[in-house]
């Protein structure tokens, strides 16, 4: 007889956890109209960025036709990297050619962000930013799927 492989429980298991311990949401941003990628004082201390002096190579997903997720990766080279520059209440970068380009209609769709920190190489720790449009989804005109209705007589 073959023997079983049983899963034992313990006492801590069986106990709710805590609802006490909220995950923080993610920093956040937005695409402005004029194709600027903006970046909130908040976000950026959160992130850990020192906007004055922090350069960024900014690149998106290899092989894909539409701009999803734009990944800016910190670099001390002073060559192809772009600049965090301060407006309003925070700070932006502009790629207003890039976007459009990339399929992202800014200037009639408004896009936000959530900035995720990621490892890229040698221990350089990337941002991944993942656009999200406001705009809600178009409704299906597609050929409605499925039997008829069968029509129904009325009596007069």
């Amino acid at each position: 007889m073959k023997a079983k492989s049983i899963k034992f429980f313990s006492p801590q298991e069986n106990l709710p956890k805590s609802e006490s311990v909220k995950s923080k949401p993610k920093p956040a941003g937005y695409i402005s109209a004029t194709g600027k990628i903006v970046l909130p004082v908040a976000a950026l201390e959160e992130l850990g960025i020192e906007a004055d002096t922090t350069r960024f190579k900014i690149g998106t997903d290899q092989g894909k036709r539409k701009i999803n997720t734009v990944y800016l990766i910190p670099s001390a080279d002073e060559a192809n990297t772009f600049a965090l520059v301060k407006s309003g209440r925070g700070y932006v970068i502009p790629l207003a050619l890039i976007l459009k380009q990339g399929g992202v209609a800014f200037d009639t769709t408004k896009y936000t962000f959530t900035a995720t920190p990621f490892n890229y190489e040698d221990g350089v720790v990337g941002y991944e930013l993942a656009l999200e449009s406001t705009e809600p989804k178009p409704a299906y005109t597609g050929k409605p799927r499925g039997r008829k209705p069968k029509a129904v007589q009325q009596a007069d």
